[in-house]
């Protein structure tokens, strides 16, 4: 059989082609199903990132902050705390609002009593405001609460947990006791923001602007009530 020359035929690459049909369809909608979500979740956690963003960078008005930042910022631990009733209650019940909460042993010495005060005072002087805002005094022993505090605690949240479940979210400056501080919990149960030790009469008056400010860049994402 006589050799013949090898025959090399050049094929065109096939193009692509828009796929037709059902398949292209499903294609298409599986697409702009997935752009869809991701644009709800975007528009969802803008607010949060605008209000924040405003804050902590921004910082309206060009205002130092009086309060300590937390960074890294502590969310509520998956623990339990008693009421005035007895009653367990789930910290996690909390969010929802922005707390200013204290610390202190049940008995509540004159620095305990200040702190209160301070905290309802603050809470009170924000006017409208105020219903995004609520007290709560995490009492750190068993020991009976004085019938002297009723008064003043009456709106606010007392909760019971012991001193080392404490420590687990919440830490005082260096050099400070648990008690010598009011602390800022926003609406997502995160801790985020710890006043000076012994706060005195001025003091509260630049907290009161900072948890002023705090709540103005919220605004947008953040309403009254749980």
């Amino acid at each position: 059989m006589a050799d013949e020359p090898l025959a090399l035929t050049v094929h065109s690459m096939p193009s692509p082609q828009p796929v037709d049909g059902a398949e292209g369809e499903g294609v298409r909608r599986t697409a702009k199903g997935r752009w869809k979500m991701i644009a709800v979740m975007l528009c969802c956690a803008a607010p949060v990132v605008a209000s924040y963003f405003t804050y902590y960078v921004v910082r309206p008005e060009g205002r130092s902050v009086y309060g300590e930042l937390i960074d890294p910022q502590r969310t509520l631990p998956a623990l339990s705390a008693v009421g005035r009733d007895g009653a367990r209650v789930d910290l996690q019940s909390l969010k929802g609002q922005w707390l200013l909460v204290a610390v202190a042993g049940a008995a509540c010495n004159a620095l305990c009593e200040q702190q209160l005060y301070f905290q309802r005072q603050l809470r009170e002087s924000l006017g409208r405001e105020k219903e995004r805002v609520d007290r709560v005094w995490l009492v750190s022993d068993a020991a009976p609460i004085p019938e002297r505090l009723d008064n003043g605690l009456r709106g606010a949240t007392v909760l019971r947990m012991p001193a080392a479940d404490l420590a687990q979210w919440l830490a005082p400056s260096a050099g400070h006791d648990l008690g010598e501080h009011l602390y800022v919990v926003d609406p997502m149960g995160n801790w985020m923001m710890r006043f000076p030790a012994r706060m005195d009469a001025q003091g509260a008056t630049r907290a009161k602007r900072d948890i002023e400010r705090l709540l103005r860049a919220s605004a947008s994402w953040d309403e009254p009530g749980r």
